[in-house]
């Protein structure tokens, strides 16, 4: 019995745990948590890797702050943001150069031009994600601004456990390998 007991515990354990995140106006009648608490909270949980995903990102300075002690920590940052309209981008902030300056050490990428998938897609680097050790996942229609933290209203799951999370960082990791998007 206490070895069928510790089984299920385990199986328990590794199954896959979703929880709606919002950030906007609250009816009161749903649970779920805000945008900045669980980006946040994905960050703090990293141990080893952290790869965060946005189309902008500006005036955020907590996110700033909790990425400086995930490396205090010794994890390993990696950021793919979309490239300013100055380097063929779609946007007119420097999201990348902002976040190369306030977080020196991390690897910041972006949508490499001359790869063979930007002759296939011409579109811009728009998924809102973070995920930590391959084991927690955050995707979400906010970017990272102020305004997507505490004004609009935004909408995301975050994914503990199962194979989503392994599966994205996966992903990720995939698209650098594969010469897709490139360390700026």
């Amino acid at each position: 019995a206490l070895r069928g007991a510790s089984e299920t515990a385990s199986i328990m354990d590794k199954r896959e745990v979703v929880e709606m995140v919002w950030t906007g106006p609250f009816t009161g009648l749903v649970a779920s948590r805000h945008t900045e608490q669980v980006l946040l909270e994905v960050i703090g949980s990293a141990t080893s890797k952290l790869f965060i995903v946005s189309f902008v990102a500006y005036d955020i300075d907590s996110v700033k702050m909790a990425l400086l002690d995930a490396i205090d920590r010794d994890v390993k940052i990696n950021i793919l943001l979309e490239s300013s309209k100055t380097y063929g981008g779609k946007i007119d902030v420097d999201s990348i150069d902002s976040f190369k300056k306030a977080i020196p050490s991390a690897n910041v990428y972006a949508w490499n031009s001359e790869s063979k998938a930007s002759e296939l897609w011409s579109g811009a680097v728009h998924a809102k994600c973070g995920v930590a050790d391959g084991s927690l996942a955050f995707i979400t229609s906010a970017n990272l601004t102020r305004a997507a933290m505490e004004n609009n209203m935004e909408l995301g799951v975050l994914v503990r456990g199962g194979n989503l999370p392994e599966k994205l960082e996966r992903h990720l990791v995939a698209l650098i390998t594969t010469g897709v998007i490139e360390k700026i």
